[in-house]
């Protein structure tokens, strides 16, 4: 039996495919055979390369995972001002979880079924964001007059859900609304400017 090579660029192939049919129908929904077609390859190399879609997602969210700590961290640790922070955190987080829409519910089924385990799993396998430094910052803020006095986790909780709630929310808010996908995709864009204003103005003396 002829043993075949992985190549760098169908399994890169592979992953993209995964991720445009993952954003249409979710880690439940998805088939392989769907992913395989996407990709234009067939399912038993598909197969070769991930046995399982289990496998091809968890590399998909690892990369996910890696992309946004460490934007987050580049901004925890940054030298920029309070607001420029808020507003770069806002816009970075928004535009992953846009590229990959189907972690937020993800990430909360597995915290759901293990949280100490899945946690464990995160500190271990990534450099996970440390948020010391801009929570001084925040305080540093608050004795120096320049914004309202706000315990830093509030703040902080305050940015993390106000970025991740719409994305979990969609599916009931497209249909209660009545907002198309473009139109969803819109919307989002304009959060981006308008939840990091409303954070500063709620905060700013």
């Amino acid at each position: 039996m002829v043993k075949i090579k992985k190549d760098a660029t169908t399994e890169e192939k592979i992953v993209e495919a995964a991720r445009t049919i993952f954003i249409k129908k979710g880690l439940s929904g998805a088939r392989m055979q769907e992913i395989a077609d996407e990709a234009g390859i067939n399912k038993a190399l598909l197969h070769y390369y991930f046995r399982s879609k289990d496998m091809l997602f968890e590399m998909i969210f690892r990369q996910s995972a890696q992309k946004l700590f460490a934007k987050l961290n580049i901004i925890f640790d940054s030298d920029m001002s309070l607001f420029e922070k808020i507003e770069k955190f806002v816009g970075d987080y928004i535009d992953v979880i846009q590229e990959n829409p189907y972690l937020p519910l993800f990430v909360l089924g597995e915290m759901n079924k293990n949280p100490d385990g899945f946690y464990r799993k995160m500190k271990h396998e990534f450099d996970f964001p440390k948020p010391d430094k801009f929570l001084m910052q925040i305080n540093r803020e608050i004795k120096e007059g320049r914004i309202k006095p706000i315990h830093p986790l509030q703040l902080l909780m305050n940015l993390i859900s106000g970025t991740i709630f719409p994305f979990m929310a969609r599916p009931i808010f497209q249909l209660h609304i009545g907002l198309t996908d473009a139109q969803f995709r819109e919307f989002i864009q304009q959060r981006k400017t308008e939840f990091s204003k409303f954070i500063i103005e709620a905060i700013k003396k």
